[in-house]
């Protein structure tokens, strides 16, 4: 894997760059759908390609060891060919569902033990066997093991968790150097940056993470209910910290605007399901505001779900009040019609961010499309 940066926007520290898999280029800065069980929610992988113009997307180890299992995944060559998807894939560790089952796992030096959301099954994760899960799978791009604390947490409890983290790291650079891809392509571990909402460990993190010296660098711990400016906050402190030869992953972030004013902190890489599981529930994103599809007030409007020549095609040739009326009446196509909607808004978006970022008018432009984003029609 390569990374070129490209340009650095003059007044701010949003960069545009191409990230270089086996298995094609990502022009970043990027947004990753995530496909939790091999399929992103109602999204057929032509329409990702097409219509999305998705250039990478993720993969769940968590819940692709529960299910289908390791053995089906081997014998299909890998998650590449099992969901046919031939771009570059990531696969996160399985660390933030472990964090997500508070009640069913244990957290140990070895690892975590949890019981299965499904059957209630005992499992351990330790950082060889999470990465061992994700050669299995075959991403492109792979994260090491880590501890989420939750939030809020004490100070005493987020640097114990963050020495853990930064153990298992060295475990998990231990085992890719000792271990080999399966599928005959190039598998890059990114580290997990930790620390909560503390700023000086975080910098003991950030620090600690660029000196394993790995291929790319993800922060991660937000998002989890802090306070919208300590997200910007942290993210900022860690951009300047973290090598700048290198992508910059934040994990689970978020909102169309979180997404801008993270790019102008120098963030390259950025997934959450917000997209998909809010257009499930009828909430559209758009450059004028958000729509909740459902309301009354679209019932009778005709005209285009949106009309930007940048919107899925779907988007364009179908009307609010056709969608408001299948959402209204629980039909499959309404998820459809909406997932493919807001993922090619988010992809759109972070497109026209590289273009500003690339031109020189970034700042400017995202001062004004923040306060778009934002509101409710």
């Amino acid at each position: 894997m390569t990374f070129d940066l490209l340009h650095t926007d003059p007044t701010t520290d949003a960069r545009a760059g191409l990230l270089t898999t086996d298995h094609g280029a990502i022009e970043t800065p990027i947004f990753m759908p995530v496909g939790t069980l091999g399929t992103v929610k109602g999204v057929h992988q032509r329409e990702l390609r097409e219509q999305v113009r998705a250039q990478i997307i993720l993969g769940n180890t968590y819940h692709l060891y529960l299910r289908p299992g390791m053995e089906v995944m081997e014998s299909a060559g890998g998650l590449h060919q099992f969901m046919q998807w031939d771009g570059p894939l990531l696969t996160d560790s399985g660390g933030y569902q472990v964090y997500s089952l508070a009640h069913r796992r244990k957290i140990t030096e070895e690892g975590a033990t949890f019981a299965s959301h499904i059957d209630g099954s005992k499992h351990l994760f330790s950082p060889e066997s999470s990465l061992g899960i994700q050669r299995s799978i075959g991403a492109d791009i792979v994260m090491a093991f880590d501890e989420c604390p939750p939030y809020p947490s004490t100070r005493e409890y987020t640097e114990r968790s963050m020495h853990l983290t930064h153990r298992w790291l060295e475990r998990c650079v231990a085992f890719m150097r000792e271990s080999r891809p399966k599928y005959g392509h190039t598998q890059s571990l990114f580290p997990i940056v930790q620390g909560g909402s503390f700023d000086d460990l975080r910098t003991q993190s950030c620090e600690f993470i660029a000196n394993q010296n790995q291929p790319g660098n993800a922060i991660g711990g937000l998002s989890v209910g802090e306070p919208i400016p300590d997200m910007y906050r942290i993210a900022k402190l860690c951009c300047d910290i973290l090598p700048k030869a290198k992508p910059r992953y934040l994990m689970g972030v978020g909102t169309p605007a979180n997404l801008l004013e993270c790019i102008s902190r120098g963030v390259d890489m950025f997934d959450c399901v917000l997209p998909s599981r809010n257009a499930r529930h009828g909430m559209l994103y758009t450059r004028q505001g958000i729509i909740n599809i459902r309301n009354a007030r679209w019932k009778n409007d005709h005209s285009p779900i949106d009309d930007h020549p940048d919107a899925a095609p779907t988007s364009r040739t179908h009307s609010k009040a056709y969608l408001c009326h299948l959402i209204r009446c629980n039909e499959l196509l309404a998820g459809q019609l909406a997932t493919l909607h807001n993922l090619a808004f988010y992809l759109a978006l972070v497109r026209e961010a590289r273009v500003r970022i690339l031109e020189g008018s970034f700042a400017g432009w995202k001062e004004k499309a923040v306060v778009d984003l934002e509101r409710k029609l």
